[in-house]
């Protein structure tokens, strides 16, 4: 003897259901969903508000998703990110992003706002006119992550990026690349009787050449260092 399953589920079903137009209440269950997601998409949209904490339960919070501002600004400047508010993210939020957010809200019983998203410049829209992650405010400076979409960071960046930190890096890094410049030319340039006078004038010849390049690149440009642009929304800042 066998059992048609479908059956079962539609018995099953009216048990509970009784007079109840099952279509009409699907329909209003999506159109709840659709407005809590508007609702949410918008406050990711939202370029006015200023909200600095959300009202969470603390004991629903992940601690390995908790970060001080402290933090996210050092991450930033060392792999040259930026730290800016979501209106300013110019690709789409991914949908496992909005069912995170509306788990949360359900969750702890409240709205979410405030959210901020790290990722490399080109993904903002900067004013003056690889890897984001979402952020929202939980307050006295802390943020929760609340989901990161994309590929990773490729491992060169933190060096790639290293000499645009401050100043103290750039001219650090000009002063290596000056020596290893240097060491590269073969002992036969080398007077043997000023071997060491030649080679300190090599490397101070180098510096000065990087040193222009690299001041050249970045006024031309617009550039700044790392530690001046992590939560800037200008392009040339």
């Amino acid at each position: 003897m066998q059992v048609d399953i479908q059956k079962q589920l539609l018995k099953q079903r009216n048990k509970h259901n009784k007079g109840v137009d099952i279509l009409q209440q699907v329909q209003e269950v999506l159109a709840q969903d659709f407005a809590h997601e508007t609702s949410i998409q918008n406050a990711l949209a939202d370029n006015t508000t200023n909200l600095e904490h959300n009202t969470l339960n603390l004991d629903l919070l992940e601690t390995n998703r908790i970060f001080h501002i402290e933090d996210i600004k050092n991450i930033c400047i060392t792999y040259r990110l930026r730290f800016l508010e979501s209106h300013l993210f110019k690709n789409d939020i991914p949908a496992e992003a909005i069912r995170k957010i509306k788990q949360m809200e359900k969750a702890h019983n409240t709205t979410l706002g405030g959210f901020k998203i790290m990722a490399p410049s080109k993904l903002f829209r900067l004013e003056n006119y690889d890897d984001p992650l979402l952020f929202a405010p939980i307050g006295n400076g802390y943020y929760y992550l609340i989901h990161k979409w994309g590929k990773d960071l490729s491992v060169w960046r933190k060096w790639l990026m290293y000499p645009f930190r401050n100043l103290d890096t750039i001219i650090v890094s000009t002063v290596v690349a000056a020596i290893l410049i240097a060491l590269s030319f073969p002992e036969s340039y080398y007077h043997p009787d000023y071997k060491t006078t030649q080679f300190i004038f090599l490397c101070f010849f180098w510096f000065k050449v990087i040193g222009f390049c690299l001041i050249f690149f970045g006024v031309s440009r617009g550039k700044n260092f790392n530690s001046a642009i992590w939560d800037s929304r200008y392009v040339n800042h």
